[in-house]
């Protein structure tokens, strides 16, 4: 079995995210989607809120083969414990290879038995990133385009709340 590991914030889930997961889903036996945690961000939704738009949003697409972690360590030691033959990451520009590079051939050093694999974006979502949705919408822009309908309400009644404070 052929699984693949499809690592990020999530904070939250864009249509672009959702892109690249339901086409690893289909090159891949198993992909897990793990909401790894990032030093350098703040994220407004707590893991256990990203994964639960996560799974919502992959069930809501009737994505198959998927399923929805967690993880605070090392990606690469993550892969070896979920024996990953492939770590699956998707690329919007040029800026983000030279970044997704270098951690590619750092996981490969960590842990040789995980490929990278990058998957480049529809041309739709090329600018879409999860900073862009939180800006346009704390700024009271229209970001139903941008999500999962599914999960629209949680994001926006999240910043909601996080301007009232």
């Amino acid at each position: 079995m052929k699984i693949a590991i499809c690592p990020g914030s999530f904070d939250p889930v864009t249509l672009g995210h959702m892109d690249i997961i339901r086409r690893a889903s289909l090159l891949f036996d198993r992909v897990i989607v793990v909401v790894m945690s990032n030093a350098a961000k703040s994220p407004l939704f707590t893991q256990v809120e990203r994964m639960d738009l996560l799974r919502r949003a992959i069930e809501a697409e009737g994505i198959e083969g998927v399923m929805v972690d967690c993880y605070d360590g090392l990606l690469a030691d993550y892969a070896k414990m979920r024996n990953a033959t492939a770590i699956v990451k998707g690329l919007r520009a040029m800026s983000d290879f030279e970044y997704e590079f270098q951690m590619a051939l750092t996981n490969r050093k960590l842990n040789a038995e995980a490929e990278t694999v990058f998957l480049t974006t529809t041309a739709d979502h090329m600018y879409l990133s999860s900073s862009l949705v939180k800006q346009v919408a704390r700024l009271g822009g229209e970001i139903s385009d941008f999500v999962p309908a599914c999960i629209l309400s949680d994001i926006t009644e999240k910043l909601r709340k996080e301007q009232q404070q």
